[in-house]
């Protein structure tokens, strides 16, 4: 059960090619987001698309696949953990932000 203590699955669309950022020590960091859409039908019996956007980063080799195979707009299923970390913004404001850190990464859809 350990395992499971902090463990993200996610399925989703990109919404924009990843942002690759080599470090000085030649390892590579990929930030890129997906959205996941969850569907249901409201009182009124329409139907309701909710869109939750997700902040991913990916280290290393995993970084270096999504720099190599990843589009905006490409359906991909992750897996990772999440984090929490704070910085300032250019105005000297405290802000955090919450993103998944990915394990693995699977291609889906159309080749």
């Amino acid at each position: 059960m350990n395992t499971l203590r902090n463990k993200v699955q996610l399925i989703g669309n990109l919404g924009n090619k990843p942002e690759i950022i080599t470090l000085e020590s030649g390892k590579k960091l990929a930030k890129f987001s997906i959205a996941t859409n969850e569907n249901y039908k409201n009182a009124q019996g329409e139907k309701v698309t909710n869109t939750e956007w997700h902040n991913l980063v990916a280290w290393g080799k995993t970084a270096e696949i999504a720099e190599n195979y990843l589009e905006k707009g490409k359906e991909i299923a992750i897996e990772g953990k999440l984090t929490t970390r704070s910085y300032d913004d250019k105005d000297g404001n405290k802000r955090s932000i919450t993103e998944v850190v990915v394990s693995e990464l699977l291609l889906l859809g159309t080749k």
